[in-house]
């Protein structure tokens, strides 16, 4: 589980990124962050693996202070997915795949072949691991850096705002891969996105932010998605998840093995897993 207990966040002009920010990830599902620009999402995102630093507060996880933690080990014991993949473009995709288990003491040898075998797990050929960053779509780059982030097997993933750059249908092929993925391997997963439709379609969890300008980035709701989008919280949750969302009954059904949100006349509104 990860922690945030009366988290605030102050930089230079002392304007607050965040302030008294406190919740509980539970393991082993996917909790999302959504909400405008500027609203402390990505703050709290790194804070988990202390490239951010809270002025106050503290983050745990499964019960111990990040703050006690060597930050180059913990940072390498948790996976890391970046919007633009964040590969290193003078490297092969395998060596980009391998590179935090060498540097972790694994052999270079042994990292790289296992690279072929995160490859397939992310739905790519193993064949692209002799390609360079800059010969594969930007699909496939983001694949290889959620295999690269998948490479030593952390608890726990933070994706920010990873398919944020990618094409429609691209995003929608990569939404499937990570679900698929949570089935197979139960991480404890944050999803930092602007997107209402990814974060209610990935998170068993989902924080809607709104921006205070007084007090920074602060919790407008909190819940599954089935319960913000049947009872939105207020009229800027009701805005921010599409208009009337909240204004009439909506019901939920399996179809196909996805959950399907529908109006009182019956008609499709979204799905939510």
């Amino acid at each position: 589980m990860i922690e945030f207990d009366a988290v605030t966040k102050r930089y230079g002009d002392g304007r607050p990124a965040v302030e008294d920010f406190a919740l509980a990830a539970p393991s082993r599902q996917i909790t999302v962050f959504v909400g405008p620009s500027g609203c402390g999402k990505t703050t709290l995102l790194r804070m988990v693996n202390r490239m951010v630093a809270p002025t106050s507060g503290r983050v745990l996880i499964d019960g111990d202070e990040v703050a006690a933690r060597n930050p180059v080990q913990l940072r390498r014991s948790i996976g890391y997915v970046l919007q633009n993949g964040g590969l290193l473009p003078h490297r092969t995709v395998a060596e980009n795949v391998a590179t935090v288990a060498v540097l972790n003491g694994e052999r270079k040898r042994d990292a790289l072949a296992r690279s072929g075998e995160m490859l397939a797990l992310v739905g790519l050929d193993p064949e692209l691991g002799r390609r360079y960053p800059a010969q594969l779509s930007g699909g496939q780059q983001q694949r290889v850096g959620v295999a690269r982030a998948l490479a030593t097997d952390p608890n726990i993933l933070l994706m920010d705002e990873p398919f944020g750059a990618v094409d429609p249908l691209a995003r929608r092929d990569l939404q499937e891969e990570l679900l698929r993925l949570q089935r197979e391997l139960g991480k404890t997963i944050l999803f930092v996105t602007h997107d209402i439709d990814e974060a209610f379609r990935l998170g068993d969890n989902v924080v809607v932010f709104r921006t205070d300008p007084v007090r920074g980035g602060r919790i407008a709701q909190h819940g599954s998605p089935e319960e913000i989008l049947t009872h939105p919280a207020d009229d800027f949750v009701r805005d921010f998840i599409g208009g009337s969302a909240g204004e009439t009954p909506l019901s939920t059904r399996d179809v196909d093995g996805r959950r399907i949100v529908f109006d009182p006349l019956g008609r499709p509104l979204g799905v939510i897993d």
